[in-house]
């Protein structure tokens, strides 16, 4: 099973200062159109050329729209390279729109 972050963890988890990364695994144009803030944009095509972007000596969350894109990332990163310091955000943006932050727009 995949680790799971619910939007109001990791919000919790923000609001508490934790040193996270978050990695957006969306498109170019999702992403200029909605995100959460402090997120580095790596589309999921990209991650095998760009995955020494990924830290490994903090917890990583990975986003996309509704979480299946970054379960992918997720998945694709243990298997590959071995991290296991990655969270998939649940719900991806769309949840943290509704449970966080509703300025951040739903498409």
């Amino acid at each position: 099973m995949l680790p799971d972050l619910t939007p109001t963890d990791l919000h919790a988890r923000q609001q508490r200062g934790e040193n996270l990364q978050l990695i957006d695994v969306r498109e170019p144009m999702e992403y200029d159109y909605c995100r959460i803030e402090g997120s580095h944009l790596i589309p999921l095509g990209e991650l095998p050329r760009r995955a020494a972007e990924i830290a490994t000596d903090r917890p990583v969350v990975l986003i996309c729209h509704h979480g299946v894109r970054s379960m992918q990332a997720l998945a694709f990163l243990q298997h590959r390279h071995g991290l296991s310091n990655l969270l998939n955000l649940k719900g991806g943006i769309d949840a943290w729109s509704r449970e966080v932050d509703p300025e951040v727009p739903v498409y």
